[in-house]
């Protein structure tokens, strides 16, 4: 009886496991091989894995391979190519003895834009009947449309043209209250920035020599701005913070938990102001702007910014945690600007050691090597982003201008422009789009977020400030790469407040945003390319030819 009952029990387990599979009963089952294999699929040529996602022209030519020839009619249902969930009208014919399905759509598809070609499991083998037994799915990145997207116009017009939409961030978008610069069209409204006020007000008196606004509606605005700044916003140490509440004028934390002081910023901001006390020389209304800009010019403490009398300035001080988070200007970035105004302060100057041996640690921030076959003085490896020969440069005119290092700051500024349109010209990562005519890495949105985009830290994304604010460096490459934002990609990149801030053709991404640091520099950068003017501006400031030549500095300027 026990055996008799083990069998029995064995047989009711064995039927109820069987019974209890259900559907998953089949995947427990190992599916016989089909007959019909696919060996590969290319796009105009190019071999794609299934399941992968590649760039594709919008007129491709897409090719399915098999080990037995198809029949033609389970193809016509089984090839499928999407644009969401909308199906596009293909041609599609047979090579090789019906072994390649070839499939080419009826009409060019949309540039820039996702679209998936499949075939499906249940594709037939003409010699054995047998299914594909498994799908094939590729996705297909559309490149771009090489046509213009607007009427052909002359190079002096079109850089009218970007000038004046760029105009409008920072006069139709500038804080209604405070008159200061928005940090960007997606940040919180309240935010305005220091610095980015401080190409703003270079832009102002761009917008008044072009026409874009009246003299005396730029004077309005910036005596807006600086009454704020004088009576309302916060300030540390005479240093205003990176980012300052437009309504209240109250310091909102930037990179920390705390406010601060922000001298980096502040010499952005100051660098602006002492260009439009240069223009503004009349009586009346024009003095009080120019007493005033002198006030806020006096009232910063650049030798606090040393931490005790240090050699080197110190980027941010807090009024809660004092130093410890902050961190030295040093080495080849934007802040070169601020130790020339610090040198050039009246009130809290600093010696020339402090530029020595903190800015250019005693020589080390010489580069000399060569890339591309252009030799970089200055700066790490490629030059970094190039922000670097923008910010600065924006008012500190760097032709002739040379210092007691034997660098010239005109051969620096065009070896990093030119080096950063070689490296996108190389293109090491092979991202689509990359070329002579679209290139350009800096600080900027991204598509995975804020990037400081450089040859060494590339992640795909183009900024058309880079090469637009390169002008006076790289006309011949600038004006290629404006052409060909303008042009070949049209509305796309080009909106209320003139370019989007980025784009990558790689991820078919563009930006919907700009940015005050962004916009601003192409503004200004062109004006200096097409007249010089804030370049003679500044310069033209007794004080900045005294601190000049204090860190010692040789230019015709001075």
């Amino acid at each position: 009886m026990k055996i008799f009952d083990s069998i029995w029990m064995i047989a009711i387990i064995t039927v109820l496991g069987f019974s209890s599979c259900g559907k998953n009963h089949d995947s427990m089952i190992t599916p016989p091989t089909p007959t019909l294999n696919y060996t590969k699929a290319s796009v105009d040529g190019i071999v794609v894995k299934n399941g992968a996602t590649t760039m594709s022209p919008i007129k491709p030519t897409i090719k399915f391979s098999f080990t037995d020839p198809i029949q033609q009619a389970s193809a016509g249902n089984g090839v499928l190519l999407k644009k969401g969930t909308q199906e596009i009208a293909c041609n599609i014919t047979f090579e090789d003895n019906n072994s390649t399905i070839v499939v080419k759509p009826k009409a060019a598809l949309n540039a820039l834009s996702t679209y998936t070609i499949s075939v499906a499991s249940d594709l037939l083998s003409n010699t054995s009947g047998k299914e594909l037994g498994y799908p094939i799915n590729i996705t297909l990145n559309t490149g771009i449309d090489s046509s213009d997207k607007f009427t052909r116009i002359s190079d002096n017009e079109l850089l009218t043209i970007v000038q004046q939409q760029t105009f409008k961030y920072v006069w139709d978008y500038a804080h209604p209250v405070s008159g200061m610069i928005r940090e960007g069209s997606k940040h919180g409204a309240e935010i305005v920035t220091s610095g980015g006020t401080g190409f703003g007000v270079m832009a102002i008196i761009v917008g008044i020599e072009r026409g874009f606004i009246s003299r005396a509606d730029g004077l309005a605005r910036l005596t807006k701005i600086t009454k704020f700044l004088d009576e309302k916003a916060e300030h540390f140490h005479g240093a205003f913070s990176h980012w300052i509440n437009g309504e209240t004028g109250a310091s909102i934390p930037f990179a920390s938990s705390n406010n601060s002081g922000d001298i980096l910023e502040t010499s952005l901001l100051m660098q602006g102001l002492l260009a439009a006390r240069q223009y503004f020389t009349g009586a009346g209304e024009e003095a009080e702007l120019k007493a005033r800009i002198n006030k806020l010019w006096n009232n910063v403490e650049w030798d606090w910014y040393r931490q005790n009398n240090q050699n080197v300035l110190y980027w941010s001080w807090f009024p809660s945690t004092q130093w410890t988070e902050t961190m030295k200007i040093q080495g080849w970035n934007e802040g070169l600007i601020t130790y020339v105004l610090a040198a050039s302060s009246t009130t809290h100057t600093i010696p020339k050691e402090v530029y020595t041996q903190g800015w250019t640690q005693n020589g080390a921030i010489k580069n000399g090597n060569t890339y591309y076959g252009v030799k970089l003085p200055l700066g790490d490896t490629y030059g970094g982003p190039l922000f670097f020969a923008h910010y600065s440069f924006l008012g500190l005119d760097p032709r002739d201008l040379t210092d007691d290092m034997g660098i010239n700051y005109w051969e620096q500024n065009v070896a990093h422009s030119q080096i950063n349109q070689k490296y996108c010209i190389d293109n090491p990562n092979r991202y689509y789009g990359y070329s002579a005519e679209c290139w350009g890495l800096t600080a900027s949105n991204a598509t995975d977020g804020y990037n400081a985009s450089s040859p060494t830290n590339d992640v795909g994304s183009i900024a058309p400030t880079a090469a637009l604010s390169s002008f006076p460096y790289t006309p011949a490459e600038s004006k290629k790469a404006l052409e060909f934002f303008y042009y070949k990609l049209g509305d796309r990149l080009w909106g209320e407040y003139g370019f989007f801030d980025a784009f990558c053709l790689n991820r078919q991404w563009f930006s919907d945003a700009a940015l005050a640091i962004d916009q601003g520099p192409i503004i200004v950068m062109m004006e200096n390319y097409r007249t010089g003017l804030l370049w003679k501006l500044f310069m033209s400031a007794p004080e900045v030819k005294v601190g000049l030549k204090k860190l010692g500095f040789q230019s015709p300027k001075i």
